[in-house]
């Protein structure tokens, strides 16, 4: 017989005698390490209470005085949950849709084994905002990818006849396409792949952003090729943006050797590029497309794949499935994170608010030249890498930040990703650019 007993609400919840309100931050990382998975490793000292607009959090911290177990402060949001809030936290537009439709339309779930008359309108939403012309809903953005690497399969077997079991799907190396086993098998970071081996066969990795090193590897097995599989401008290895004919390139060189271009747009969509979707920045379209993140803004976890009738028509009853797979309620907030996408004009915003602050990077890199070695971006998705060396930690100028009321991470040792929400406002640029000036001048 289980021991538990939850009462209570917000600060009141409690859980076997242990009230959330009365923990300190330090209390809260001990529950973690005790009982949690060490899967993460979240900045210390600082725990998020509250929402309090679309760009700002409510933050606990460690009281100086030591008299209370924790003050509150407020912190600028430059991260946006790794892109999944792009529309901004607790979006009126998407909270309203969600409140109406559980007291109204009463429909939160049913399976997919039944229709149900919202999953028409997610597919009309997704293949209007995407220009494809089928859709498959998912949860999580490494389903996406997930779903994605297994089309390409399918297709490069049934259309492309490549022999049984010979299929090589290519990939760019420094890669992030999630944590399931074969997302890391396209991996090449250690962290990510260290004693989960085997992994998935049939995936090679060439240099990202070297467009000769692909047409050789297209040139040497281009008929066992089924997809070059691949992000846009790559997020996890430090906003890595490709040459502007980069692309063009690419999307040709597919073409030539009949080979898919798969693009991972799970963190580069939904307007954090300047643009609704990366490759659009480009000028080409990609064979299918992953989404994820900001498809659910920021509300619940919404995921899908979009694509070509030849590549998503593959699938079959039984080949593929998710429980809530754009169930009524994710098919919901789905169409409205695409109405307010489209609304509010969030890609254009993106745009004029990422140039801002890449001039404010430019200006800090010209001030400490010593420091900041490179600044890149593009709309809101951006990042300032420093040079390596042991006093220009990443980790170090992520806390410094947050003491200064920014919240950001650093990837790998010296690169700071910045990504605030798309309805950031100019004033609140300015602030958080100040607050980096202000850490890396004191390293």
């Amino acid at each position: 017989m289980s021991n538990i007993k939850i009462t209570g609400f917000g600060d009141d919840l409690t859980v076997n005698g242990t009230r959330l309100g009365d923990l300190s931050p330090s209390q809260h990382e001990q529950i973690e390490l005790n009982n949690g998975g060490q899967n993460y490793k979240p900045l210390e000292n600082v725990v998020v209470s509250h929402v309090q607009d679309s760009s700002t959090l409510i933050c606990r911290k460690p009281d100086p005085s030591n008299v209370q177990a924790y003050i509150e402060e407020e912190i600028l949001d430059g991260l946006c949950c790794y892109s999944a809030v792009n529309q901004g936290q607790l979006n009126q537009t998407i909270v309203d849709a969600v409140v109406k439709h559980l007291t109204e339309e009463k429909l939160p779930t049913v399976p997919r084994s039944i229709r149900h008359k919202y999953m028409s309108g997610l597919l009309l939403a997704i293949t209007g905002i995407t220009g494809m012309e089928k859709a498959v809903p998912k949860v999580a953005g490494v389903e996406s990818w997930e779903l994605t690497f297994k089309l390409c399969r399918r297709w490069g077997y049934q259309i492309k006849k490549i022999p049984q079991n010979k299929a090589i799907i290519i990939g760019a190396k420094g890669n992030f396409h999630g944590r399931s086993v074969a997302a890391i098998s396209m991996s090449d970071d250690f962290d990510a792949q260290n004693d989960f081996g085997p992994f998935t066969p049939g995936i090679e990795l060439v240099p990202f952003n070297d467009i000769d090193a692909l047409e050789r590897k297209f040139e040497e097995k281009g008929e066992y090729i089924a997809a070059y599989s691949v992000e846009p401008i790559q997020g996890e290895a430090g906003v890595i943006v490709p040459d502007d004919d980069y692309w063009d390139k690419v999307s040709k060189l597919c073409k030539k050797y009949n080979i898919l271009l798969a693009m991972d747009e799970v963190q580069t969509g939904y307007g954090r590029t300047g643009a609704n979707f990366a490759h659009q920045l480009y000028g080409i379209k990609p064979d299918i497309i992953g989404c994820g993140k900001a498809a659910g803004g920021g509300i619940l976890p919404v995921s899908f794949v979009a694509g070509s009738d030849e590549v998503i028509g593959t699938l079959t009853p039984g080949s593929e499935g998710s429980t809530f797979g754009g169930y009524p309620l994710g098919a919901i907030v789905g169409i409205y994170a695409i109405k307010v996408l489209e609304d509010q004009k969030l890609a254009e915003n993106a745009r004029i608010r990422g140039a801002q602050l890449m001039n404010h990077f430019e200006d800090i890199m010209h001030e400490f030249p010593n420091k900041i070695k490179e600044v890149r971006g593009k709309g809101l998705l951006t990042a300032f890498e420093m040079h390596n060396k042991p006093h220009l930690d990443g980790h170090k100028v992520s806390v410094n930040l947050m003491k200064n009321g920014v919240y950001a991470k650093e990837t790998h040792h010296s690169t700071v990703r910045i990504a605030p929400a798309l309805t950031i406002e100019a004033w609140q640029i300015d602030n958080l650019a100040e607050a980096i000036r202000k850490v890396i001048k004191e390293l």
